[in-house]
């Protein structure tokens, strides 16, 4: 069965992270996706985290572009900006995540190709918004975290300020990207006419801290990091996380007069709430102590059945042998033409009649060049020859020696 997106053509002019993973996500859910890279590539093909290849293939990329295709193309030459029009011609979303200005300046901005294709859904994604005082700043994960307010609420008090492992700017608004274009197209069934779509970094992780900063409008104020390692400083004892005789254990609100008794603890019995703030670094003390008696595992089946709230901490290893990370297919692997067998992370959302797949790996630059240009832009074999031969164009071939 097809996925969801079948028939949606997206051309994707997106590199690093938030629009190549918005990008793929559509891919997985059936979109094609045409990825326009420039003669030596996405940026990301040359740049990996941990500096990790296979076989000479960036895992960076790998992680964010399976389910593509390739065309690689100079937009310099007028021949190879003529075809990448033609392309989005036939196309119902284009997606670029460069600087204000950029697809202007080379020809492809909004107001020239809804004169193309009237239907077309344009989505940009940016740093700071397409206006406003920070349109010519740089926008990265890290420096919208630092401006958004959460490093200084995450960790303990006395370090400095600190920003998630994970890039959650990008991550978030790849995902603001996705509903964006979704919201838009099922617009334009009911419309007819095609609209321009914006996201940007600053704007989505604010709203992703929408509970926290809705607190801070309403009077909450600015809470104080903990000295004691409690992880939120929004909410009270017992939330947090715990050392026991081996390992460490999660437990997240519950009465404490439940876990005082679960625990065999000498006091807080008379404590009902699952929120205190009142004597918390005291009530915390104790919680600790207490856990310290048993393993994790040995909580955890006294804990679970007594439904209280709390899980195990895992890191990666422990994470991917849990057996509901398997249920739900959570982690896959593919065959890529260069790197071999590569081992990656599921698609998260289940649609019972039209499913995702990962249904290719990630391409090879340049490598459906030709294919794109003949089955989507309508282009004859002379023409293609003339655009390859011209190297407005470059085939997987050519770009790989």
């Amino acid at each position: 069965m097809a996925g969801p997106l079948e028939g949606v053509i997206v051309v994707d002019f997106t590199q690093l992270m938030q629009g190549p993973f918005a990008t793929q996500i559509l891919g997985d859910l059936g979109a094609t996706v045409i990825k326009v890279e420039p003669p030596k590539g996405d940026w990301s093909r040359h740049f990996s985290l941990l500096d990790l290849y296979k076989n000479d293939v960036s895992v960076s990329f790998l992680t964010f572009n399976r389910n593509k295709q390739s065309i690689a193309v100079n937009l310099k030459r007028e021949d190879g900006l003529d075809a990448v029009k033609r392309i989005i011609e036939k196309a119902d979303v284009v997606v670029e995540n460069f600087r204000p200005g950029v697809m202007d300046r080379l020809g492809l901005g909004y107001d020239t190709l809804k004169q193309i294709n009237p239907r077309l859904i344009y989505c940009a994604s940016c740093g700071f918004g397409q206006t406003g005082p920070y349109v010519k700043r740089p926008g990265q994960d890290l420096l919208i975290q630092a401006m958004t307010g959460m490093t200084v609420l995450t960790g303990n008090a006395d370090d400095l300020p600190s920003a998630t492992i994970a890039g959650i700017a990008d991550l978030s608004t790849s995902q603001l990207i996705v509903w964006g274009i979704c919201a838009a197209l099922y617009s334009r069934e009911r419309t007819g006419e095609g609209q321009r779509v914006d996201t940007n970094l600053y704007n989505s992780l604010i709203n992703l801290y929408i509970q926290e900063i809705s607190n801070y409008l309403n009077g909450g104020g600015i809470p104080e990091r903990s000295r004691d390692g409690y992880p939120n400083p929004y909410v009270g004892a017992p939330y947090g996380i715990f050392q026991t005789r081996h390992k460490y254990i999660a437990i997240a609100m519950n009465p404490i007069s439940q876990l005082a008794e679960l625990l065999d603890m000498d006091n807080h019995h008379d404590v009902s709430g699952n929120n205190v703030f009142e004597d918390e670094e005291a009530i915390m003390a104790d919680l600790q102590a207490a856990l310290m008696k048993k393993t994790a595992d040995e909580w955890l089946e006294i804990l679970l059945a007594a439904d209280v709230w709390c899980a195990p901490v895992y890191d990666f290893s422990d994470m991917e042998s849990d057996p509901q990370v398997a249920e739900n297919e959570m982690i896959v692997g593919y065959d890529h033409p260069v790197a071999g067998q590569v081992r990656a992370v599921g698609i998260p959302v289940k649609f019972q009649g039209t499913p995702g797949e990962v249904a290719g790996p990630a391409p090879l630059l340049g490598q459906h060049t030709e294919a794109i240009l003949r089955e989507i832009a309508g282009f004859s074999a002379e023409e293609v020859n003339q655009l390859l031969a011209s190297e407005a164009v470059y085939n997987g071939a050519a770009v790989h020696g």
